[in-house]
């Protein structure tokens, strides 16, 4: 008898290290549901996907809105009937000295980094416990990691990894009586167009391809001890 195919959401999918994971699953055999805010950028991803054998469906979303995030979990359960693996690599980034701070866009990046990935995973850990399993793995950074060297004008986004790192670990605790794994990987400096954005001296130290990677291990079942672990990753050094 096949192996049933497993069910994958992905966040931020349009580009960057989503678009790497999502293709890369792909490719692996999982049916991926591409989410991100642009549907003209995520039906390039699958179109992509479909032209090399893949299963791909899009919905275009902005996860801090709930209403959207039900949307994109509604759909996902209607159309394959469970997730297996979320992936929550959608993120923003603003580069603001506290000094000057604005409320606005305090509020947009922790309101898109930590509420959307606490509803995405609300949902996803909704459909896990009914279904008695699943993986959920969490993007947070060095920059929400203790201890690493922090750079200035990036409060808001370090607030919101630290936040997703502290969801993370206690959903893995939560989880497992459910046989849900959970993880959050703390990379450094990714050659995405985000880290272009945030820290343009600093040097990529992994490409999005190669953190896909690392994603796809946790999905593994030699990864399950690792359910609960922070992993940072220091390419930057």
């Amino acid at each position: 008898m096949d192996k049933p195919t497993r069910i994958a959401v992905i966040t931020g999918a349009s580009r960057g290290t989503g678009r790497a994971t999502a293709e890369l699953f792909a490719r692996q055999g999982m049916a991926v549901v591409l989410c991100a805010r642009t549907l003209a950028d995520l039906c390039s991803v699958a179109e992509r996907i479909r032209a090399a054998g893949g299963r791909a469906l899009t919905v275009a979303a902005d996860i801090s809105h709930e209403t959207d995030v039900d949307r994109l979990f509604d759909t996902t359960l209607a159309a394959f009937g469970r997730v297996d693996v979320l992936v929550n690599c959608a993120g923003i980034v603003a580069v603001q000295p506290f000094a000057t701070m604005d409320i606005a866009t305090w509020d947009r990046v922790l309101a898109v980094n930590l509420r959307g990935t606490f509803l995405c995973c609300r949902r996803a850990f909704a459909a896990m416990v009914d279904q008695n399993g699943g993986i959920i793995i969490n993007v947070a950074s060095l920059s929400g990691f203790p201890g690493v060297e922090k750079f200035p004008g990036l409060s808001a986004y370090n607030v919101s990894k630290y936040g997703v790192a502290g969801l993370s670990e206690i959903l893995a605790i939560e989880g497992r009586p459910y046989n849900i794994r959970v993880y959050v990987v703390s990379p450094g400096a990714v050659d995405t167009a985000m880290l272009r954005e945030a820290a343009p001296h600093l040097r990529p130290g992994m490409t999005p391809e190669q953190l896909a990677r690392i994603f796809l291990f946790l999905t593994t079942p030699d990864a399950a001890p690792l359910s609960g672990t922070n992993i940072p990753i220091f390419s930057n050094a």
